[in-house]
């Protein structure tokens, strides 16, 4: 596995070498700067990038659209100490956000998550008489019902015959998180999060205007998945 670390602090480049040397990576390229990263880009090939937020002249996340631009098969995780630029992360498409300092549990649990690119997924839910096919990406969340799942898509509400913790299992590759007994999220969908009773988290998505709402085990299980703290 070929990675490239993007960070302007050459101590935490340093830091983060050290981490993926411990956990068996060596194929480790390191850039001080977006101009950088991009002449790495061009000349060899990645499959995941680390990037850091606030460099100068191009920052983490101007650097992280251009990436996904040219290279949409990238893996981007961004590894930071600011965490108010978690939405914009996830709308560049990162698949993880590790608030510095970071352990390297946290860091494997990272790589984890893009150690197997999944195919892609067409699944056939029934509205009525309609059916529809639906990318897992054309799904914004499931809702379980029963012995059944309702799909909420741009299309509507369908119903696909499966419980939700097969539905789980079978959408967790593609980004979806289980926030609730009753919910699982698409996280590439998340417009806002706000904080809400008992510490819950009420989230939004681009597209629609309904919300979900975590449960408080659900909200735990999402801060300690983005924000490193514990369970």
């Amino acid at each position: 596995m070929n990675i490239l670390i993007v960070d302007d602090e050459p101590l935490a480049l340093a830091r983060l070498t050290r981490l993926l040397n411990s956990l068996g990576h060596t194929s480790i390229t390191q850039a001080s700067s977006g101009a950088e990263a991009m002449e790495f880009t061009a000349k060899y090939h990645f499959d995941i990038t680390f990037l850091d937020i606030s460099m100068a002249e191009m920052d983490g996340i101007e650097l992280g659209y251009a990436l996904r631009y040219h290279y949409q098969d990238l893996s981007i995780i961004y590894q930071t100490a600011h965490e108010n630029y978690a939405l914009k992360a996830f709308d560049v498409g990162a698949i993880d956000y590790l608030l510095k300092p970071y352990t390297a549990e946290a860091l494997e649990r990272a790589i984890a998550r893009v150690s197997i690119k999944p195919k892609e997924l067409r699944l056939i839910s029934k509205a009525g008489d309609n059916h529809y096919l639906l990318t897992a990406e054309a799904i914004f969340y499931v809702k379980a019902d029963l012995s059944e799942v309702i799909f909420r898509s741009a299309e509507g509400f369908s119903y696909y015959p499966k419980k939700i913790s097969e539905v789980e299992t079978l959408l967790e590759p593609y980004g979806f998180l289980r926030v609730h007994r009753s919910y699982l999220i698409n996280l590439n969908r998340i417009k806002e999060i706000e904080t809400i009773d008992q510490s819950r988290l009420s989230f939004t998505f681009d597209g629609i205007k309904e919300s979900i709402e975590s449960s408080k085990e659900g909200a735990k299980h999402f801060r300690y998945l983005f924000k490193g703290t514990t369970p």
